[in-house]
């Protein structure tokens, strides 16, 4: 079978790397790839918005199953392209794709369907918000409406906070359209967990837990990332919480998505804040998470095309899922300077130097005159299994010695907060 992965990051070629072990995958292809998808399949140029572009490649190279890694072609409606001209997709279709595209249809969704979340007031204009701060405490979540690329989310701890980033998002244009809605959130108290999900909208399959670790800065401080490193399981996670899980979010979201006549199947990565064994849902994602995903696949021990096909059949209940004991981390190496501006091109040394257990996935490379060098805010993503969270912590630290590019950042705290 001949697979089209559409993305260029970490989680694209962690995908990947999964998809190769398939021995029902003949070929991996990937728009547009990056230099580590391009030791395990072929990578063309283009662009994941040229919907027309994927769909024209698809039809010309008999592509059997498209897997959509990224957010913004499953809510420009990349599915939906695809399978109204007779090809098979794993991912969300457009309307489905808005429980991530925008923060409004997604809570919208949530209170409906009895799904527990924090409170919230949808607000239109700067003047309306600086109006309703006065109805939260502080510390205040302030989520831009639209997809910012894991950036549209400020924790305000007061109101000088709150009103700059208000500024930011509904004024100044910082996130263009993405911010012109906000919603004013509660703030959440407790511990984070990242839920992802098999579904095909009939059946839903949680994945083994993972942590990840947003903020910039060690022991959970500063501005949000894209992620900054992962543990899988989840080290603050109760085992006797998959029950939990199931009556009290899985399943209003299934009946939900029924109900509302939601076309989904892919992945539905839920990001949950638990307090005394109580889940809240601070936001769905439509896709696999990054760096979730890069730990969470090296656990896996069933075969990811034939899950994949079988979602997008709605036939996952056919599919036993089996997962391995191991404990895995996942360390993110950045650019100097993310998530704000940053330099590229920067020389990437030592990648051939590590350890053969390390597994690398490339997050933000390219190629530069046959060098690979910086090309993204995160950079590398440094993987390991074992049998202990302090084991793969000690590979993956271990690891990043050798590798090394001009302003090099990582967390020293990834599985410890």
């Amino acid at each position: 079978m001949k697979v089209l992965i559409i993305g260029s990051g970490g989680r694209e070629h962690a995908i990947a790397y999964t998809l190769k072990k398939s021995e029902k995958v003949s070929e991996i292809h990937a728009i547009p790839g990056n230099p580590g998808i391009s030791q395990i399949g072929t990578c063309h140029k283009g662009s994941v918005e040229d919907l027309e572009g994927i769909l024209k490649f698809v039809e010309e190279n008999k592509i059997d199953l498209t897997v959509v890694g990224p957010e913004v072609p499953l809510c420009l409606g990349l599915v939906d392209l695809l399978e109204d001209n007779g090809f098979k997709a794993f991912g969300p279709r457009k309307e489905a794709a808005n429980l991530e595209g925008s923060k409004v249809f997604s809570k919208e969704f949530m209170v409906k369907h009895n799904i527990p979340t924090a409170k919230y007031l949808e607000v239109k204009t700067y003047e309306d918000a600086i109006n309703a701060l006065n109805s939260f405490e502080y510390p205040v979540v302030i989520k831009a409406d639209g997809l910012a690329a894991g950036k549209g989310v400020v924790i305000a701890s007061n109101e000088n906070e709150a009103k700059d980033a208000l500024k930011s998002f509904m004024i100044d244009g910082s996130l263009k359209e993405a911010g012109s809605k906000v919603i004013l959130e509660e703030f959440l108290e407790g511990f984070e967990c990242s839920l992802l999900c098999f579904t095909d909208g009939e059946t839903i399959i949680p994945m083994v837990s993972s942590k990840d670790h947003k903020q910039i800065y060690d022991n959970n401080l500063g501005p949000n990332t894209g992620g900054m490193g992962t543990v899988s399981p989840n080290p603050f996670l109760k085992e006797d919480m998959d029950e939990i899980f199931k009556k009290e979010i899985l399943e209003p979201f299934v009946k939900g998505l029924k109900k509302d006549n939601l076309d989904f199947r892919g992945v539905i990565f839920i990001g949950l804040m638990i307090k005394d064994n109580k889940p809240k849902v601070l936001e769905f994602n439509v896709r696999f998470g990054d760096p979730e995903t890069q730990s969470i696949l090296l656990r896996l021990d069933s075969d990811l095309f034939e899950i994949m096909q079988k979602v997008s059949e709605r036939k996952l209940n056919e599919v036993n899922i089996k997962w391995k004991e191991d404990h895995v981390a996942c360390l993110v190496l950045a650019s100097g300077g993310y998530p704000g501006s940053y330099e590229k091109g920067k020389v990437i040394n030592g990648l051939k130097d590590v350890d053969e257990d390390i597994v690398i996935f490339h997050a933000g490379t390219s190629f530069k005159d046959s060098e690979v060098v910086t090309s993204g805010g995160r950079v590398l993503n440094i993987c390991a299994l074992g049998n202990s969270l302090e084991e793969v912590r000690e590979k993956v630290y271990k690891a990043q010695e050798k590798i090394t590019f001009e302003g090099k950042y990582f967390r020293k705290d990834i599985g410890l907060n």
